[in-house]
């Protein structure tokens, strides 16, 4: 045998093991694909996971995924960093109240323009040329989302003070996702309510879809953040929680381990499950595919919060 002969026959064997390993991973997927057949998964899209392009191509690639094997997909995003970017270009100052962005008519017009305007549809045209069927909404749409004015108050029950037009959900009536639905689009959603006199509300993302999933009664809530999950010791990978019994979230907030932007995540998830959800899981949309990684393997990679 010539030396070129026995290469080819050495990366004929490499192939060979790839194609075994691909096969491998199919094999691993596939009671997931068929436990999830049919079934609703909210999906809250935020993080690099929306602004890193190459982050950004493998999300939507997934989710085109989920839906082609049948699960029923609906997407939430929120917009934050590109909000206060476009707010610094118009010279426009951002204010935080106890976290929550002061909105006045200025903020709400700024927060509209990117949401509805530039976010949302670049999400709905990337599903698209991906090669699925998405198809863009405010909360307002169709009465979506009905909202009341959020009034935050502190530890001791007192108001914080006003910040605008801020909501919190009222109702959800999923008509409009179930349309939609029975038609295979997959329906992107922009955090935006209206309240009873028909004043537009900016919400917080994480709430709208713990909102949506327990109005669909989905199977799944996940929220792609910059964070791998919940750990013990957040300067120990190690100590990732893979699964969080919902018994013991409030105790890790009031013992310290939970803190900062992780504690109104971890709210959003119990919210969802008292609403009916069945998992719900906290991503780092940083790792390339990570919804696959999590809901199609044995292991998967971030916190289930469970009941």
């Amino acid at each position: 045998m010539s030396a070129s002969s026995a290469e080819k026959v050495v990366a004929g064997a490499d192939s060979i093991e790839l194609l075994i390993e691909r096969a491998r991973v199919l094999v691993e997927a596939l009671p997931y694909i068929q436990r999830f057949d049919n079934k609703t998964v909210v999906i809250k899209y935020g993080g690099h996971a929306m602004v890193d392009d190459e982050l950004k191509a493998n999300a939507i690639r997934d989710i085109v995924l989920m839906e082609s094997v049948g699960m029923r997909v609906v997407i939430v995003h929120g917009g934050g960093p590109e909000i206060t970017r476009l707010m610094k270009k118009l010279r426009l100052k951002p204010k935080f109240l106890n976290g929550q962005r002061v909105t006045d008519e200025e903020t709400l017009s700024v927060t509209e323009m990117v949401l509805d305007g530039k976010i949302n549809g670049e999400i709905v045209n990337g599903i698209n040329l991906a090669g699925g069927r998405a198809v863009g909404l405010s909360g307002k749409d169709a009465g979506l989302i009905l909202a009341r004015r959020y009034r935050p108050t502190g530890p001791d029950g007192q108001p914080l003070g006003d910040i605008g037009y801020v909501g919190e959900v009222e109702r959800i009536n999923p008509e409009i996702l179930d349309a939609l639905d029975k038609h295979e689009f997959i329906p992107v959603v922009s955090p935006l309510g209206v309240d009873a006199e028909g004043q537009t509300l900016n919400i917080n993302a994480d709430t709208v879809a713990a909102d949506i999933a327990g109005a669909l009664r989905a199977a799944r809530m996940i929220l792609l953040t910059d964070v791998r999950g919940v750990y013990l010791n957040p300067e120990d990978p190690s100590t990732i929680l893979t699964a969080l019994p919902v018994a013991e979230c409030e105790k890790l907030i009031a013992d310290g381990v939970i803190t900062g932007g992780m504690i109104p995540k971890v709210r959003s998830c119990l919210r969802a499950l008292a609403a009916g959800v069945e998992k719900t899981h906290i991503l780092d949309g940083r790792i390339p595919h990570a919804l696959l990684l999590e809901l199609f393997t044995d292991r998967g990679i971030g916190t289930q919060i469970i009941s």
